[in-house]
């Protein structure tokens, strides 16, 4: 049987979901048998999934709730609760999980905060604790007046080369989010985004790097942040300014090292790489198609083939799925095709054997595309199956 897990929004995030759901298809059968098998884990609206690397645990973000949740399978089609959900921020949107399985970075776009959340051995998630600063959790905090620190840390102002920004941060060394009552990057009426209003914080995914370093996206303030993990959290090592308004989204570590960010506001896909100083830069930047109009369509996930040779992104509005072609040594992105995605909202997008499976989050579908063998372009919807208000699919391992 090929199975996966279903992410979806519940209720408090408008969608029906009622937990982690199951889709999946009997051995022998084609993509066209896929179907939803109803919710295996209760949980309020779990939109985004995570696997540990080495644990049958799988993390959910329980994005409505402002936590992170552990699930321990128990059965072939089964989980479980491992331990309590731990607070993350608000609108929690994203996790990722570190390859070694020692901890998960939390991204939420509610408040812009980036989480650290230490694992124990058996794939749980580590409490808060002042007395465990290896496994605590690290809070964010900057932009204009120094805010209050209930915690006690200590405020860093970050070197010359990065004050374009005119950014400060907080170091944390032990922050609890319920009693850090303050939002990591307020809103600023010196920077305005293109309607004209203040620009406020969203982070939204992160990527680990070959070096062991972590990126993060910013989706408020045009940023890409780069991190290096400490004995106590993350500590900010260096940020990439993209165009202003292009809203960076999520990302994709290709094989070559390059660095592909998708905008949700701009539709454009940059592709980012480090110097010999291990400094990173956009080299380069295209249209993820060119019949797309920013306003309308809002990229949302990306993805890539094996090889690395093509990209896939998610199209909501138009509602379409678009391939980009990497060239050269991975510095270099070309728009290939565009496609319908068979659902409405596609809010993201997974493949698997020659197949793309969509999540369409507003037609509570999932939808199942071709590929072509020889471009890797997507084709026509082979496929379609019921599933609430879908936003994550995690093949089952």
């Amino acid at each position: 049987m090929t199975r996966f897990w279903v992410g979806g929004y519940g209720p408090e995030m408008e969608g029906q979901a009622d937990g982690i759901g199951l889709l999946a298809v009997d051995d022998g059968q084609g993509p066209t048998a896929l179907a939803y098998r109803g919710a295996v884990a209760p949980a309020p609206s779990p939109s985004w999934l995570a696997q540990h690397p080495a644990l049958d645990v799988v993390y959910a973000a329980l994005e409505g709730a402002g936590e992170v949740a552990a699930f321990a399978r128990t059965g072939e089609s089964a989980l479980r609760p491992l331990g309590e959900p731990v607070a993350a921020g608000e609108l929690v949107c994203h996790l990722a999980v570190d390859p070694q399985g020692r901890f998960l970075v939390a991204s939420c776009y509610g408040d812009g905060r980036v989480v650290r959340i230490g694992l124990g051995a058996d794939g749980s998630l580590v409490p808060e604790g002042r007395d465990k600063a290896a496994e605590l959790r690290r809070a964010l905090f900057g932009d204009g007046e120094a805010a209050p620190d209930p915690a006690g840390g200590r405020e860093t102002e970050l070197p010359s080369r990065d004050r374009g920004n005119d950014r400060r941060f907080r170091d944390v060394d032990s922050v609890s989010p319920s009693t850090a009552a303050v939002d990591p990057y307020p809103a600023d009426p010196n920077r305005l985004d293109p309607n004209g209003d203040p620009r406020v914080s969203h982070a939204h995914a992160a990527a680990f790097l070959a070096d062991g370093r972590i990126a993060t996206t910013d989706l408020g303030y045009d940023l890409v942040r780069i991190w290096r993990p400490a004995p106590s959290g993350l500590t900010l090592d260096h940020e990439v300014v993209l165009p202003r308004g292009s809203g960076p989204r999520h990302m994709v570590v290709h094989p070559s090292g390059h660095l592909h960010v998708v905008t949700e506001l701009s539709c454009e896909v940059f592709t980012l790489a480090a110097d010999r100083e291990g400094r990173w830069s956009v080299v380069a930047g295209t249209a993820v198609s060119a019949i797309l109009t920013p306003g309308h369509d809002h990229p949302a996930e990306l993805s890539r083939s094996r090889d690395g040779e093509t990209l896939y992104a998610g199209v909501r509005g138009s509602n379409t799925m678009a391939a980009l072609r990497v060239r050269g040594s991975g510095d270099r992105v070309e728009p290939l095709a565009l496609a319908d995605a068979g659902v409405d909202w596609p809010r993201f997008h997974l493949l698997h054997e020659g197949a793309l499976l969509v999540a369409g989050q507003r037609s509570d579908q999932v939808s199942v595309l071709d590929l072509d063998d020889r471009t890797g372009a997507p084709g026509r919807v082979r496929h379609r199956t019921a599933a609430p208000a879908p936003t994550h699919l995690l093949h089952v391992r």
